[in-house]
Order: C-alpha cells, then sequence, then structure tokens
C-alpha cells in the first residue's frame, strides 16, 4: 500500500472535495417570531444557492398566501418550514436541515424550533454545530428563551456563537438600542461561560447585512452573516490542536481470508487492525497508546500502521476514520478506547454530569437507565439529583426531579467504569446519551462535569 498524510483541517478525502475549507456545520435558535426561518430562506436565496424549481414553487406559495410571490414578496420562511403544521402555524416544530455551497466552504445547516416546548430539538440541532446564530428580536431585546438557547449552547460548548439582532429596519436602524442589546449578549455570555458571541444588526424581510453589506447601517464595521460563517473555524480545527488522541473501539478487523476482489491474501492473512473514527487529537506511527478496557486495568502499546480505504498513512487527525494496527496482540473489542499514552484520566463508576432531559415522563432519583458513550453500553443507576439549572441567574436550584426540557446536575452510579472526560476538555468523549433500557428510546443528552474533590 501506499504511503501519504492526512490534513487534519479537511479531515478525509470526501471532506475535501466539499470545498476550499471543507465543512462547517451550524445550527440557528430563537424566539417564536423572532425570524429565524426568514433569516435562513434569506441567507439561501441571496446566496444564490436556491434551485430555479424551488423558487418557482416558492413563488407559487408566496402568491397563494398573500405575499405577492415577485421579487422581494417572497415568503422566504417557506424555504424551511416544511411540514405542513410548521405553514399552518407559522413556526417551526421538527429541525430542518439544509444542505448547500459557496466559493468559500460546504455548510450543512440545522434550523432549530424557538418555542420553549421544542427546546430539546434546540439541542439536538446545535450538539455537532460548529457555530450557533441566536436571533433576537431588536423591539424586544434579550427574553428569557434567549437565555435558554444560550444556556444551551454553553453547556454543548459549541465553539462560534453568532448573535443576529433581527429586524433592525423597525428600529429605524438605531446604533444605541444595538448597542443596548449587544451589552446585554455579552452580560449573559460571560455568565455561562461563552466565548465571545459575534453580534450584528440584520434584517431577514429586507436582507441587510445578510450576504451583502447595508447602507442603512455604517456604523456597523464587521462581517456580515455569511461573511462569519465563511471565516470562522470549525470545531474540530480548534480541538485537533488542544486534545488529546482519542479512539473508541467500533469494530476489530480480522479478514482470515474473506478479501475484497483483487487483494493480495498474502498481505492479509495475519492483519489485525481496530476500525473507528477518531474523536479527538491525532496519531502519528510509532506513538505510544493506552488501551482502556472498561473494568480492567489498562495496558500499553504502539502503533505500527493507521490504514484509511486502502492507504497507509502515517499519521491522521480527527474527525478522520481509520483502521489502526497495533505492536501487541491484545483483547481489544467494541466499546473499548484507544488514547495517547499517559493522557486519560483515572476512572470511576460515580459519573457526576449535566443532563438536558429530553423524555417526557420526570426523571428521579433511583431511576435505571443504560448510558451510551462512544461505542460501549453499560448499565446505570441515578443516585441524586444535585438540582436544575436556574435561568435567570444560571445556577443549581434544588429539586426532585427533572421535567422535559431542563437540564441539571446529576450523579450517575455505572456498573462499570467509563473512560469518560469532563465535556469542557474533550466534547466528544465528555458526551453520552441516557437510554430507556425497557423501550430504548433516548431519555437525555449527556455532558461529563468535573467530578468534585469531596463528594457533595
Amino acid at each position: 500500500m501506499s504511503t501519504t498524510n492526512l490534513d487534519s483541517t479537511t479531515g478525509n478525502t470526501n471532506t475535501a472535495q466539499l470545498g476550499r475549507r471543507g465543512l462547517f456545520r451550524f445550527a440557528t435558535a430563537g424566539s417564536v417570531d423572532d425570524g429565524k426561518s426568514t433569516l435562513v430562506g434569506r441567507l439561501l436565496h441571496d446566496a444564490k444557492v436556491v434551485l430555479a424549481d424551488t423558487l418557482e414553487t416558492l413563488a407559487r406559495t408566496s402568491a397563494a398566501n398573500g405575499f405577492g410571490g415577485g421579487d422581494g414578496t417572497l415568503d422566504l420562511a417557506l424555504l424551511t418550514d416544511g411540514l405542513r403544521a410548521e405553514r399552518e402555524q407559522g413556526i417551526t416544530i421538527d429541525v430542518a436541515y439544509r444542505y448547500f455551497s459557496t466559493g468559500e466552504r460546504s455548510f450543512v445547516l440545522a434550523d432549530c424550533p424557538g418555542h420553549v416546548q421544542y427546546t430539546r430539538n434546540t439541542v439536538t440541532g446545535a450538539s455537532t454545530a460548529d457555530a450557533a446564530i441566536v436571533l433576537i428580536d431588536a423591539r424586544k431585546g434579550v427574553l428569557e428563551q434567549t437565555r435558554r438557547h444560550l444556556g444551551v449552547i454553553g453547556l454543548l460548548r459549541v465553539p462560534n456563537v453568532i448573535i443576529a439582532v433581527n429586524k433592525i429596519d423597525l428600529i429605524d436602524y438605531d446604533a444605541d438600542r444595538f448597542a443596548s442589546i449587544a451589552a446585554d449578549v455579552a452580560r449573559v455570555a460571560a455568565g455561562l461561560g461563552l466565548p465571545t458571541p459575534h453580534t450584528l444588526p440584520v434584517s431577514a424581510l429586507v436582507g441587510d447585512n445578510v450576504v451583502a453589506r447595508s447602507a442603512h447601517t455604517p456604523w456597523y464595521t464587521g462581517d456580515t452573516l455569511l461573511g462569519l460563517l465563511e471565516s470562522l473555524p470549525t470545531r474540530d480545527e480548534q480541538d485537533t490542536v488542544a486534545e488529546d488522541f482519542r479512539f473508541p473501539v467500533q469494530l476489530v478487523l480480522r479478514p482470515q481470508g474473506a478479501l475484497a476482489p483483487g487483494l493480495d491474501a498474502g498481505d492479509f492473512r495475519d492483519y489485525r487492525a481496530y476500525a473507528g473514527s477518531i474523536a479527538a487529537g491525532s496519531i502519528t506511527v510509532g506513538d505510544p497508546v493506552t488501551i482502556a478496557t472498561p473494568g480492567q486495568p489498562r495496558r500499553e502499546t504502539t502503533i505500527v500502521g493507521i490504514d484509511a480505504a486502502g492507504v497507509a498513512l502515517n499519521s491522521a487527525s480527527a474527525p478522520t476514520s481509520v483502521a489502526l494496527r497495533l505492536k501487541d496482540e491484545l483483547d481489544i473489542a467494541r466499546g473499548d478506547t484507544i488514547a495517547a499514552a499517559g493522557t486519560l484520566p483515572d476512572s470511576s463508576v460515580d459519573l457526576y454530569a449535566q443532563l438536558c432531559w429530553l423524555a417526557p415522563l420526570p426523571l428521579r432519583s433511583g431511576a435505571t437507565v443504560i448510558i451510551k458513550h462512544g461505542s460501549a453500553t453499560v448499565r446505570a443507576k441515578l443516585t441524586r439529583i444535585r438540582g436544575k439549572l436556574d435561568l435567570e441567574d444560571f445556577g443549581l436550584l434544588p429539586t426532585a426531579t427533572l421535567e422535559l426540557n431542563d437540564i441539571g446536575a446529576v450523579v450517575l452510579r455505572l456498573a462499570r467504569e467509563l473512560p469518560t472526560e469532563p465535556y469542557v476538555r474533550h466534547h466528544r468523549t465528555g458526551a453520552f446519551l441516557v437510554i430507556d433500557p425497557q423501550s430504548g428510546n433516548t431519555l437525555a443528552a449527556g455532558l461529563v462535569d468535573e467530578a468534585p474533590k469531596t463528594a457533595g
């Protein structure tokens, strides 16, 4: 096999083919009637990524709804509100995904619902996002739902936050009002430990500062919305530099003669490798690694080969999917973790975490659940609910239950130790799902917290 390097900024061949700067995922969030869907529609329309037949359908539907249907009178929200109930009620209910490309980048957009009862959908849309766009109605300023969305974004550690102060045309492009809202946002973001947001004035209806700079806001000197999306770094570009290597094993490759046509059986007679996607960091042939198996002592070995799609690599970075060959023959299975030597923290059966509760039935102490962490699953019992997040001051309120859409701090007792790490250090290995053992339904999204030095 030939040998090459795989660039961490492109991730893999498919990603590199998508655009000059690779793939960028972003999510939108905002209160009901803040104009989220219209902003997304405006972005797609002005970036000229809407197909001609879609535009014709949009014009007919807009005319039928009384919007006129001509240029400048299109109901752009219809580009994302696809469900009948969404169009009838004029709100977004489910997460709508759209895929588009510009000359600079390819994008995956998740348009999340604004209503408080659909906060769980915001968690779904923002969980893998490189950036989150939070809309604020310039006439209303920061609302409780804005704080809730920023709280979820802070919890998920979305690396880039964009605040779009929409309907700036309805306040006559008032620079002082915009500055007041930006100051309120900065205070809320600082309280949540969020990165400094990029705040910009926009009008989704008119198109101010969405794709083209507006002549109505000469006091604003920053990028347009599309300009920000095309230039911000992805989560992987930021994390690969800072994070240690982590590789959850998904599959053991041991062909034993069952090869694809054209491959030499002699080359693969003793082949053994461990396949999966690099969750964090990078790895190079010759690097020492630690093998973590739930409930067993850790073992040390060395990387002797990295394979990807029939090509032998010298090194690879997250989020590339590869197969790793090791110096020693060890008993390794799906659910184990291969990590950079000496970098895994001590494991514990007590898991401190924050949960975004997504189920209609409340969570109570003593509940038995299944934890899915990477490719590993273990049973667990909820030992204690430490509190529910107060969206006013972001402290913890005492509570006996977590209800739908609540965000709370809990302690779980695991049946076996897992190589979990605080989410603030490893966003992929610090995240997990809580699953109902009877129905198999997802109950919550979990983020690992630092365990207190003294249990409390």
